[in-house]
């Protein structure tokens, strides 16, 4: 059965919002669900909504108006807090209307009130909307009451339904306090992975998935909610906690790898060194005082560099490697050779050139990759053309992720990110970023945000953040954008997606 984790959810949620399904309508849709379920649960008679301050709280208000709209139905609702204090408007809203749909509404603001209410012992079915998948921590009161008084009245007989999960339990499979045993669980768009285990089986009673309309491109196309799920720096953080990138490249051209590395420092890594050949390591310098440079020891990359680089990817947690680094036979074997040092590591343009099966297969377990291709460097390390339909690609980029086992983000039109297991796509970007070093651009994000996170999620995430920094340039330069436009750009994308 395919599930969720409740991180995923909530990032589909905010896709959903920024291609314009309204978090306001998939409420609604969710409370129509939950009312359904109470219609077939119950003919008649009273329910009483048991609700928190968050968005189950909200879907559970949607519920209570669909179902006092209806002959025979008694409804009421319990506010566990101060309706003020509820935590999103689009909660809020739907808790306004209650007052013009005939439910009677009672704040709860301390546990006494719950019991000496009567409205528990009164109700013929109770609806536990306490929490959801937004529990976190130790269960407080009013909550923790409310549970018990839930749980006390279903061993008596009476029905429990529980909103997308039941309160207290935790989303996603960890260790929980307490929790709502209730006899059906009305989950959204998809499975839970908390709903799964066998501990969680004595909660959930049986499990209804019901859909809510959530948009497909919102969970096949990577958006400002896979931004959300990336490691956020913590306040108490020291140099260094936010990523130490190296970027190995440069020989032939000079530029390729101070824009990975400036785009690296943008996208938040603490610090980033570049390792270029003695050729260009001072070009690489004046690019900006911000960069460490490393110099090697020739025009190229080669076998003496081997005595240098090892100590240097161990000091580091990413290494980015192949930008501008030409394809000279000693620079493809030391590229080899430099590739069971790495832990993890990103792998674009002249890199990608010294991979086979072989090394693959040498490196399973021992380093994490991510590679970096456009179309032609895709099809050679396949040895096989790259198909043009979007269909076809994205089966190609999944069979060669899965088989190499690496994470492949292949760049086009529409890129394509897989790990074989999962997928996704992304539409940011513009024709304008055909201009040269916006590939650099991506793996220097790329390494700076695999430094704290799943090689998937960094490389989906980097794929949308190129784009988008890319069309926030386009807005203001047209064709004539550069990729240094799109690095001062990647502050603004992350800004806005609330993670910087």
């Amino acid at each position: 059965m395919k599930y969720i984790s409740s991180l995923r959810m909530k990032a589909i949620d905010t896709n959903c919002s920024y291609l314009g399904l309204s978090p306001l309508q998939l409420m609604e849709n969710a409370g129509a669900a939950v009312a359904q379920s109470v219609k077939e649960e119950l003919a008649s008679g009273k329910v009483l909504f048991v609700a928190g301050r968050g968005n189950n709280g909200g879907d559970a208000f949607v519920a209570a108006r669909h179902l006092a709209g209806i002959p025979g139905y008694s409804v009421r609702v319990a506010l566990l807090g101060k309706d003020r204090d509820i935590g999103t408007k689009e909660a809020f809203h739907n808790y306004s209307l209650l007052k013009f749909s005939r439910v009677q509404t009672l704040e709860i603001r301390d546990s006494g009130q719950l019991a000496a209410s009567g409205w528990f012992s009164e109700a013929d079915l109770l609806i536990d909307a306490i929490f959801g998948t937004g529990v976190k921590g130790s269960i407080r009161e009013p909550e923790s009451t409310a549970i018990d008084l839930i749980n006390s009245e279903g061993k008596a007989g009476k029905t429990v339904i529980s909103v997308d999960i039941p309160s207290g339990l935790d989303p996603d499979g960890g260790s929980f306090e307490k929790a709502v045993y209730a006899d059906l669980t009305v989950t959204f768009h998809r499975m839970k992975a908390g709903l799964l285990n066998e501990q969680a089986k004595e909660y959930t009673g049986m499990i209804k998935v019901a859909e809510i309309g959530v948009c497909a491109d919102a969970e096949h196309y990577a958006g400002p909610g896979d931004l959300q799920m990336l490691q956020k720096r913590k306040p108490e953080a020291h140099k260094g906690n936010a990523g130490r990138i190296l970027i190995i490249g440069g020989g032939p051209y000079s530029g390729a790898p101070a824009l990975a590395a400036l785009a690296a420092l943008r996208t938040g890594a603490d610090l980033v060194t570049v390792a270029a050949p003695e050729s260009v390591a001072g070009i690489v310098a004046s690019y900006s005082p911000d960069l460490i440079v490393r110099k090697l020891f020739s025009s190229v990359l080669c076998p003496e560099d081997l005595s240098i680089l090892p100590d240097l990817i161990n000091s580091n947690d990413v290494v980015v490697m192949g930008m501008g680094l030409g394809r000279a036979t000693e620079t493809l074997e030391t590229v080899r050779k430099l590739l069971p040092f790495c832990r993890k590591a990103v792998l674009d343009a002249d890199a990608l050139s010294a991979l086979s099966g072989t090394l693959f297969e040498t490196l399973a377990g021992n380093c994490e990759i991510i590679v970096t291709p456009h179309s032609g460097e895709f099809a050679r390390l396949r040895d096989m053309e790259t198909p043009d339909s979007l269909e076809a690609r994205e089966k190609a980029v999944r069979e060669f992720a899965e088989e190499k086992g690496v994470v492949a983000l292949l760049k086009g039109k529409v890129d394509i990110i897989s790990d074989g297991k999962q997928t996704l796509l992304n539409r940011t970007g513009n024709p304008g970023m055909t201009v040269g070093g916006t590939g650099d651009v991506l793996a220097g994000i790329t390494g700076s945000l695999f430094s704290r996170n799943p090689a998937f999620l960094a490389a989906a995430c980097a794929a949308y953040i190129n784009g988008a920094a890319g069309d926030l340039a386009f807005e203001k330069a047209g064709n004539s954008l550069l990729a240094t436009d799109m690095i001062e750009m990647i502050p603004e994308i992350i800004k806005e997606a609330g993670i910087g």
